[in-house]
């Protein structure tokens, strides 16, 4: 049987169609040949994930094949890896292979090598077209323009001029109440992801994309960066995570959103480093204030590493105890009903030799936990909402100028005139509002309560929160804190 197989992936003026492709074809064949005709329509030739090809294929291996046509090479693949693999099989079955406009068949050594060669220069084309398209993308993003693909939730999109050019840009709609509703919910304590999705859905709120919101579509919504005002300590944030940036600081000014490419590339499944993501300021203003957007960034930086660390397995505490002799991380394992603790230097490295099997892991959660909530009361006291406030400043400011410290310790390209200006600028606006926190009246009290119906989840929030690290060394426990 002879097979014509006929690809296109998408109607265009100048594209050959498929019933264009197969009546090409048909001239190549005499009138008592067996044909049947494979075609698949709207599938990229890059890969072999075709029904229309799977199937010829298949006939191909049974045996049912003895000649395939096809109007141009790359309408069969466009991958010289994929056609080899290819080639391989048609000769394996002594299968034909002609291409009507190359002007070629595989009857022959020249046959055989015209089909190498075109192959060649039909890949080289597929990645020079898929080069451009990047470099296009990314031109796109530096100038602020939105880079194409639907506008995310909250905004629609638009056509702006820049410098006499039109430009697309995002225009916010009446959803972007909702999206400042999730980040100030996010930020108050006690919220998680699936709480926020869970009140949407009650609220009757339209989820884009989804039937229904979830923990990832909101987690979606509070990582990107295109609903934030964006100033220097946002820059200092993206700096510190090693992003490329492509503005100068200068220019980030608290009002113009950002976006965040090259997250990850088409066809991985995870994303990509930081070292290859690239930030620039958008055309359109954010809606986040910075402050607010960089809070719910670090709550969920602080919850992926309760994740990463083994929330749910066999300790709340579990990452935090370190040897006291060689400084590793214990590993907690579990057997039947019993927990042992293991040094990983002695495990793993090989450079320990300290042993904790008759350490009892129940003694120490239940010490920390007491230390825990002893601390907890010595620091509760009584304040005011004025003075939460206060705090609540004092602490933002703090975390500025500690993002400031940390620009200059990593190298940061900032000018260290320009950091020491912004740090003295901002330790005196901490020393005025310490100083007017001191004339407030003390109010009920607003302690937490810490006690032992939390749940294993927020025993483990509260923990990584509140100790760097525990160091235990033979049968002495030593907390230390982060506070």
């Amino acid at each position: 049987m002879t097979a014509i197989y006929a690809r296109q992936s998408v109607d265009k003026k100048e594209s050959i169609s498929i019933e264009s492709q197969i009546e090409m074809c048909r001239r190549e064949i005499t009138a008592e040949d067996d044909v049947k005709v494979y075609s698949d329509k709207g599938y990229s030739g890059k890969n072999l994930k075709r029904p229309a090809f799977t199937e010829l294929m298949e006939e191909v291996k049974a045996g049912g094949v003895n000649k395939i046509i096809v109007y141009r090479l790359d309408r069969f693949s466009r991958s010289i890896a994929d056609f080899g693999i290819i080639w391989k099989i048609l000769e394996k079955h002594n299968v034909e292979f002609v291409s009507v406009n190359e002007k070629f068949d595989t009857t022959s050594p020249i046959g055989v090598a015209m089909l190498n060669i075109i192959m060649t220069f039909a890949q080289l084309e597929r990645q020079t077209i898929a080069e451009r398209v990047t470099d296009n993308y990314y031109a796109r993003a530096k100038t602020g323009s939105w880079t194409g693909g639907p506008a995310p939730y909250g905004f629609k999109l638009c056509r702006v001029t820049v410098n006499g050019k039109s430009a697309s840009s995002l225009m916010q709609i009446s959803d972007i109440d909702t999206i400042v509703d999730i980040y100030n919910e996010y930020a108050a304590n006690g919220a998680t992801l699936g709480k926020i999705a869970k009140h949407l859905n009650e609220k009757g709120v339209e989820c884009a994309k989804r039937k229904s919101w979830d923990s990832v579509a909101v987690s979606r919504i509070l990582h990107n960066p295109v609903y934030a005002r964006c100033d220097d300590q946002v820059y200092l944030y993206m700096e510190k995570r090693k992003v490329n940036i492509e503005n100068p600081v200068e220019e980030f000014d608290g009002k113009r959103a950002g976006m965040l490419t090259g997250r990850r590339s088409r066809g991985k499944e995870k994303y990509n480093p930081p070292e290859e993501q690239h930030f620039t300021l958008a055309l359109h203003e954010g809606v986040i204030e910075p402050a607010l957007w960089l809070k719910c960034q670090e709550k969920l930086e602080k919850n992926a590493q309760i994740k990463n660390r083994g929330q749910g397995q066999n300790s709340w505490l579990t990452g935090l105890i370190k040897c006291g002799c060689c400084g590793y991380g214990i590993k907690i394992m579990k057997n039947a009903e019993k927990r042992y603790l293991i040094c990983s230097g002695r495990t793993n490295y090989m450079v320990c030799g300290k042993s904790y099997a008759n350490v009892d892991l129940t003694e120490i959660e239940n010490a920390v936990f007491s230390e825990i909530k002893a601390l907890c009361q010595n620091k509760n006291v009584e304040i005011t909402s004025r003075q939460c406030s206060h705090l609540e400043a004092v602490l933002e400011i703090d975390r500025k100028i500690e993002r400031l410290m940390d620009a200059v310790s990593e190298g940061s390209d900032l000018s260290i005139k320009y950091i020491n200006k912004e740090i003295e600028k901002l330790d005196a606006q901490k020393t005025k509002l310490l100083k007017s926190g001191k004339d407030t009246k003390p109010a009920p009290n607003l302690s937490i309560q810490i006690d032992d119906s939390m749940s294993y989840a927020q025993k483990s929030e509260l923990a990584a929160s509140l100790i760097e690290k525990i160091e235990l060394n033979n049968d002495e426990v030593n907390v230390i804190w982060r506070v």
